[in-house]
């Protein structure tokens, strides 16, 4: 049997959504003999405070797990660097980690998964990171596959890899070395306009670990059906959107049944890239009449940033 990772949570101010997601958690088999760090990011303002100690409240609660390690923020330091400095946290004692924010339910089996991926691949250096959620739906390819594109709700990664992640400052930083192809191959050929996020301060930590993933030529291991529901996405801190507008594609019902890790190729299949085309625009948004026509007049009235 292999030694199990340790799971870092990350939370600020969701009591509800924390909860959802620790109760699921708690329903791995494997909980029972892994340690879980918890990083609370501290408040803004004084509502925000109320919020952040009501959930830390619940959070000295919490068992189930082998150990708990509750770490809470004395400021509110924002999710990059609450993630970022989080993950380095766990990385000082453990070779591998499992991360999870406030608003991911995972299947009963996930953390099986996590594991079992995170040890067979362990000496693969191309295999980056591991991945609970997938944009798709392939029970034609068998259990997994690999991809260049890096999801983050509900991930693993080892000690080794994340030494390649930087924080990047600026967007040039960022895209310095990458081609005018790189850019378009990212980006799903303009499907998934994921590079608007290095217009934000601070640039998000998962489009720098992309970016990460793609210049050190990493692939990413997926479940070909998704192991993991997000339920805090029309409040989240980096994406927000309301249901009145449409639906997501890839909301599904998570996968109970066990991964079955059999040997494929280490590359990327050009047939899931495809798909990803169609999967990832408008990030799986599918608009209804009313939402086409929001968007109509948004798109018109925003001014386009370069």
């Amino acid at each position: 049997m292999c030694t199990l990772s340790p799971i870092a949570l990350f939370v600020y101010n969701r009591l509800d959504n924390t909860q959802q997601t620790v109760e699921h958690l708690l329903r791995n088999p494997q909980a029972a003999d892994s340690e879980l760090y918890i990083f609370s990011d501290g408040g803004k303002d004084e509502q925000s405070w109320k919020e952040v100690n009501d959930l830390r409240k619940y959070l000295h609660t919490i068992s189930g797990f082998k150990k708990i390690h509750l770490i809470e923020r004395s400021e509110n330091i924002y999710i990059e660097r609450n993630v970022t400095e989080g993950i380095q946290e766990v990385f000082k004692k453990h070779d591998t980690v499992i991360v999870l924010e406030d608003d991911i339910c995972t299947s009963p089996v996930f953390l099986t998964y996590m594991n079992e991926a995170l040890e067979k691949y362990k000496h693969e250096t191309q295999v980056m990171h591991i991945a609970g959620f997938t944009n798709l739906d392939l029970p034609q390819k068998g259990d997994t596959y690999f991809t260049p594109h890096m999801t983050g709700w509900g991930w693993a990664t080892w000690k080794d890899r994340w030494m390649h992640f930087h924080r990047y400052e600026t967007k040039e930083e960022a895209l310095k070395g990458l081609t005018t192809e790189d850019l378009k191959v990212i980006e799903y050929y303009g499907n998934f306009h994921c590079l608007q996020s290095l217009n934000r301060n601070p640039i998000p930590w998962d489009i720098c670990w992309e970016l990460c993933i793609y210049k050190q030529k990493g692939l990413c291991l997926h479940p070909t059906h998704t192991l993991v529901k997000n339920i805090g996405i029309t409040n989240g801190t980096h994406f927000k959107t309301q249901k009145i507008f449409g639906w997501f594609e890839y909301d599904r019902d998570v996968r109970t049944t066990p991964i079955q890790l059999t040997n494929i190729s280490i590359c990327k299949d050009q047939e899931i890239e495809d798909a990803y085309k169609v999967a990832l625009k408008d990030h799986g948004m599918r608009y209804n009449w009313f939402g086409k026509l929001v968007r109509y007049f948004y798109l018109k009235i925003v001014p386009k940033k370069e």
